[in-house]
């Protein structure tokens, strides 16, 4: 009997032992993919760090792109405004001088001149553009002979 429990007990054993040997091939195998996926997740990390840095040079590339168009374009907003002030300071003379155009040319009428016979359907307005042209053509024959022109 003491011959037959020992026999049981190196049974047991024996079979504890490869029961633990194969635990220990399969948690070699569950290693080895382990460290196989560490070794491509740290190629997947380094070609992230890779392409971050790549980002933020792009990121501080567009950042100073930005700031040299704010800049431009600021300028050239800037300029479009005098300028369009210019214009409409330079319209509103150019009104005046029409005005006062068409002043000089009722003034130059002689008191009982007629106003001149116009072509069919065109009114009085051809009598009074040619009229405004005229003086105007005078108006800049004085300011070119150093006279006054207003």
């Amino acid at each position: 009997m003491s011959h037959s429990l020992g026999v049981m007990i190196e049974t047991l054993v024996a079979l504890l032992l490869i029961v633990t040997i194969g635990y220990c091939v399969l948690l070699n195998t569950r290693l080895k993919r382990l460290k196989a996926d560490e070794h491509s997740l740290r190629a997947v990390i380094r070609e992230l760090i890779t392409a971050t840095e790549i980002a933020e040079r792009a990121i501080g590339g567009l950042k100073l792109t930005v700031r040299d168009v704010n800049e431009h374009l600021g300028g050239q907003i800037a300029a479009a405004s005098e300028m369009s002030d210019y214009l409409k300071r330079q319209l509103a003379e150019g009104d005046q001088v029409v005005r006062l155009l068409s002043k000089i040319v009722i003034a130059a009428r002689p008191p009982g001149a007629a106003p001149e016979p116009e072509a069919k359907g065109s009114g009085t307005k051809g009598s009074d553009v040619k009229a405004l042209a005229a003086a105007a053509q005078a108006f800049s024959d004085r300011k070119r002979s150093g006279g006054l022109a207003a």
